[in-house]
């Protein structure tokens, strides 16, 4: 009897203390036998007997159910929690989380960096991963992760091509993901996206160049910020991605863009706006006709002057924009 009240307060009583801090991580490996397990446990400190675990496995029929994976169990956590928390398989679950605007070469740096991950993954096209967050667990191989990023793009894709605004000045979803990149390049403020892209949509449908930096920065580094403003024979330099001197879209996209430069160039505000330039403050101030935009360009020059003022002047910038603004202060009908 004594026995049996023993085991019974091992099994359903508080555990043992964490060895360090609040909570034991422990990792249990694919393919392993019950006594390993019960050993594993033993040896990392959050059960006192691996014989009672394994007998409290069998009886309760736990043991056919083990799930292999990283658990955190909290300190003084009772053998009955252990059993059913590795019977129900609630594994430690890591996160890796994708900015919107970076380039697949970026993305694939992250993985590389996450030292719980394994394998390779070689960069994707551009403009083929969604940023967000994602899950996965200590071993994952990045192919799969990257995987699991790539198929919720074509996912999203697919449900905001389907319901696509009519009209729009392009035939394939690659094309939106092209001008949602550019959208996504060109402001950091998601309430502004919509009339970026309806600015760069209206462009589109009367012939009018682009003329966005970003693609002057894709042309030249691949995406990797240049660390100066751009000069102005870069501006005239002939690359595929250049599109103050290309007609519509670039070959492919600079960027990988998020849900909201997604949605914003399928599903536009309606507007007659073809201008944009900084407004000093981090945002934009839009205009629809040249005149209007050169009045707010004369603004911007100002806070430019007041700002050089203020210390010394760097380098000066094509056309005198800041590096992410160029396009939208030189744009021409």
């Amino acid at each position: 009897m004594a026995v049996l009240l023993w085991a019974v307060w091992t099994y359903q009583g508080a555990g043992p203390a964490a060895k360090s801090g609040d909570s034991t991580t422990v990792e249990l490996r694919h393919g392993a036998s019950l006594p390993e397990i019960a050993s594993t446990l033993q040896r990392a400190g959050v059960v006192r007997s691996s014989a009672i675990f394994v007998t409290a496995a069998q009886i309760t029929g736990a043991a056919r159910r083990m799930k292999a994976g990283e658990y955190e169990f909290p300190s003084h956590a009772s053998m009955a929690r252990i059993l059913d928390d590795i019977r129900n398989g609630r594994i430690v679950r890591h996160q890796v989380t994708i900015p919107e605007g970076l380039t697949s070469e970026m993305v694939v740096e992250i993985l590389a960096k996450k030292t719980d991950l394994t394998g390779d993954a070689p960069a994707p096209a551009e403009g083929t991963i969604l940023p967000e967050t994602y899950q996965y667990e200590r071993g994952d191989d990045r192919a799969k992760v990257l995987k699991k990023m790539m198929d919720a793009r074509d996912e999203l894709l697919a449900a905001l091509w389907a319901k696509r605004q009519p009209g729009l000045p392009f035939t394939t979803p690659m094309e939106a993901v092209t001008l949602a990149s550019i959208v996504e390049k060109e402001t950091g403020k998601a309430s502004e996206r919509p009339r970026v892209a309806a600015v760069f949509l209206n462009r589109l449908r009367i012939g009018m160049r682009l003329q966005s930096d970003p693609t002057i920065i894709y042309g030249i580094s691949g995406g990797k910020p240049l660390g100066r403003g751009i000069r102005a024979s870069e501006l005239a330099q002939a690359t595929p991605y250049n599109t103050y001197l290309i007609n519509g879209l670039p070959p492919t996209p600079i960027a990988n863009p998020g849900r909201a430069a997604l949605a914003a160039v399928l599903d536009p505000p309606k507007t007659t706006e073809l201008y944009f330039v900084a407004d000093g403050t981090g945002g934009h101030v839009f205009a629809s006709t040249l005149d209007e935009h050169n009045r707010n360009v004369a603004k911007w020059r100002d806070v430019e002057r007041q700002h050089a003022q203020a210390q010394s002047a760097p380098e000066p910038l094509a056309g005198g924009a800041p590096e992410a603004d160029g396009a939208k202060v030189k744009a021409q009908p």
